[in-house]
């Protein structure tokens, strides 16, 4: 059961997030245009939307937005956005050169992050990455599907797939 004071941070941050892509959909371009009725209309469907998802999809509430996780959340971007494009590059290298050799198999490792959340958060930056595909995850072990695998060892290899991700989100789900 959730205490008064997470549950109302729950709900707070929920609108928020509502209100935002509501108006990302509904903006109308200049400042100026922007309609009373339109604005109401937002805040009162985000706030029916917000009474009746925020504990099931807010599982944070207000600690997610301060700025220094917006931060840490945009430094996160910059390294999937590294890694997604060496990724791509190795894959399309394997595609158009097939006398490149590949090692396809399962490797396993560890992972420091207690949150299911982050892990979720890994889990997905892998599998989005080029190469890789998180197969499963059971409790703090992760199950990843390589396409070349370069090293057996759990530790070196949970370096070279997830150790980036891994540093900001300790830091973003503390």
């Amino acid at each position: 059961m959730q205490d008064g004071k997470s549950s109302i941070s729950k709900f707070i941050y929920t609108f928020i997030v509502v209100f935002i892509i509501w108006n990302a959909f509904t903006w109308p371009g200049k400042f100026t245009d922007i309609q009373l009725a339109e604005v109401l209309t937002g805040i009162f469907v985000s706030i029916v939307l917000a009474l009746l998802t925020n504990k099931f999809f807010s599982s944070f509430g207000l600690k997610g937005i301060l700025p220094i996780k917006i931060l840490y959340f945009v430094q996160y971007l910059f390294v999937f956005l590294i890694a997604l494009i060496k990724a791509n590059y190795d894959v399309a290298r394997r595609v158009i050169l097939p006398s490149l050799p590949i090692n396809p198999g399962i490797i396993e490792f560890k992972t420091n992050l207690k949150n299911d959340f982050a892990k979720m958060v890994l889990a997905n930056s892998i599998t989005l990455t080029p190469g890789t595909l998180t197969l499963d995850v059971i409790d703090d072990t992760f199950y990843v599907h390589w396409i070349d695998v370069t090293t057996e060892d759990a530790e070196q290899a949970f370096k070279e797939i997830a150790e980036p991700f891994e540093k900001i989100l300790l830091k973003i789900y503390k």
